[in-house]
């Protein structure tokens, strides 16, 4: 997800981006859980950076429904419901399938081995249980099938889809199941080559298994200090900073 004006500052922006990005990412890979609070001065403290930066980086999160802010009490990942999984998945039908039909049959040498090189990554982090890996590259695979189609629109549809798409997962995913299975990214690539309709139709088939394999189960929220160990141990979760930036949280 790229940065965006209107966080004051350089310096207090770079930071805010940097804990947008690190929050966003432990959702995508299910780090945190449906239901886990966020605390404003636990995470300035795992951050290093003021209350001020986690609160505009809430903002942000929160006006883009990867987390919801509850009035008196603070910030709490989402707790979707499987209604809510019906008009997700509604909504990806609607945006993926159209995408996939587009592309079927013109994907060129060097978009294909993308699609594939990611699809080893997926299976290549299935095979050592590499679990946020894996959904980091599932998420990266549909991504690059948007961005790929070329209609921006599509693109940001879909950003603001896999979240919930994420926390849906985490929350009703029949426990010790693959969140995406690797193959079926395979048996995709396979279908855009051989054209629009056989693409759309393995897209909405993809769709449906993921949809179908949702379940009522419990969750077990971790703590904020080991959601975000890797934060502290490399400093550069998710996506890298935009071009030229300096990361300045420890100043703010």
């Amino acid at each position: 997800m790229n940065a965006r004006p209107g966080f004051g500052n350089n310096r207090t922006r770079t930071a805010t981006v940097r804990v947008y990005q690190a929050i966003c990412q432990a959702v995508l890979e299910h780090r945190l859980t449906p239901g886990a609070w966020l605390r404003e001065e636990e995470l300035a403290t795992e951050f290093g950076v003021s209350r001020t930066v986690i609160r505009q980086a809430l903002q942000r999160l929160a006006q883009e429904e990867v987390i919801e802010l509850m009035h008196n009490r603070g910030a709490r990942v989402p707790m979707p419901s499987l209604e809510n999984a019906t008009h997700v998945f509604d909504a990806r039908r609607v945006v993926e399938c159209e995408i996939a039909r587009r592309l079927g049959g013109r994907l060129t040498a060097a978009q294909r081995a993308e699609l594939e090189h990611i699809a080893q990554a997926e299976a290549d982090a299935d095979a050592r249980a590499d679990r946020a890996e894996a959904i980091r590259c599932s998420g990266e695979f549909h991504l690059a099938l948007a961005r790929m189609h070329g209609n921006p629109v599509y693109t940001r549809l879909l950003s603001g889809l896999l979240p919930t798409t994420s926390l849906l997962m985490a929350r009703f995913k029949i426990h010790g199941s693959e969140v995406c299975v690797a193959h079926r990214h395979v048996d995709l690539i396979e279908a855009l080559a051989r054209g629009g309709a056989p693409a759309a139709t393995e897209m909405r088939r993809y769709l449906g298994e993921l949809e179908s394999s949702l379940t009522q189960g419990p969750v077990s929220p971790r703590p904020l200090r080991d959601v975000f160990a890797s934060y502290r141990d490399n400093e550069d979760p998710g996506s890298p900073l935009p071009a030229g930036a300096t990361d300045d949280s420890k100043e703010n």
